[in-house]
């Protein structure tokens, strides 16, 4: 994976109408909340949201490790095209939903990460259904026993692997990421055709950047993290507000 350098990328042009736009949730359009259902979705966001949709054709996805059923709870009554568990789940530009079914096995390992939760106030066990998110940013000190248990439930999951986040665990199923998704959405409507940008801020958006670089669009990292192969940049989430047009103070 080519990773840039240097830490101060230019600034990403203001979106244009022939863009197909991915855009990551947390740490892009929401900041961090201490868990996971702490995060809103306020008016300003989710309207600007339906402008730049409706601006660039539908040509306008989510791309995030959320599941279908949380995403659609935040942003409702917004119904986008979605990549959700890291493209596990796909809502197309027509609105078809692609889900997997999740192995009998996981159930088992969600019981013992609660037990451990448990252990640690304010960490959190995060059901995705065909995935499960270990939460320790209230507590840092699960981390060791919540990669424990990851580690050895993968081992014992046929085709599940580890995905490494913020504070963050999850045991999810091999053979789809960010980039994969973003690469399906553009090989069909409304995106096919036009230039992709795509802004996220983790690790796992690495995926997504390397795709859009391949196809000559633009790779947006979100915040300072280093090394990453994103070209453009933004500080914050107030940064990318201010980039899709969101005026400073501008909420519910």
């Amino acid at each position: 994976m080519q990773v840039s350098r240097d830490p101060t990328r230019p600034r990403p042009p203001p979106p244009a109408d022939d863009w197909a736009l991915f855009l990551d949730v947390d740490g892009c359009l929401l900041d961090f909340a201490a868990t996971p259902d702490g995060a809103v979705v306020d008016d300003a966001l989710r309207d600007a949201l339906a402008r730049w949709s409706a601006r660039l054709g539908g040509a306008l996805a989510l791309v995030s490790g959320r599941s279908l059923v949380t995403l659609d709870a935040m942003f409702a009554p917004l119904r986008l095209p979605t990549a959700g568990l890291h493209g596990l789940e796909r809502r197309h530009g027509d609105l078809h939903i692609d889900v997997q079914p999740a192995p009998r096995k996981l159930a088992e390992v969600r019981e013992v990460a609660q037990s451990i939760a448990r252990k640690y106030p304010g960490t959190v066990v995060e059901d995705k259904g065909i995935a499960l998110a270990l939460h320790w940013r209230a507590d840092p000190l699960a981390a060791t026993d919540f990669e424990a248990l990851a580690t050895t439930a993968a081992l014992e999951l046929a085709d599940y692997h580890l995905q490494h986040g913020d504070h963050v665990v999850e045991l999810r199923p091999a053979g789809a990421n960010k980039g994969s998704a973003i690469a399906a959405f553009l090989d069909e409507p409304p995106f096919r055709g036009r230039a992709p940008v795509f802004a996220g801020d983790d690790l796992t958006d690495e995926h997504g950047f390397e795709v859009v670089n391949a196809r000559d669009g633009l790779s947006v990292l979100v915040g300072t993290r280093e090394p990453s192969a994103a070209r453009c940049g933004l500080r914050d989430v107030a940064d990318v507000r201010a980039w899709l047009g969101i005026a400073p103070g501008e909420h519910i």
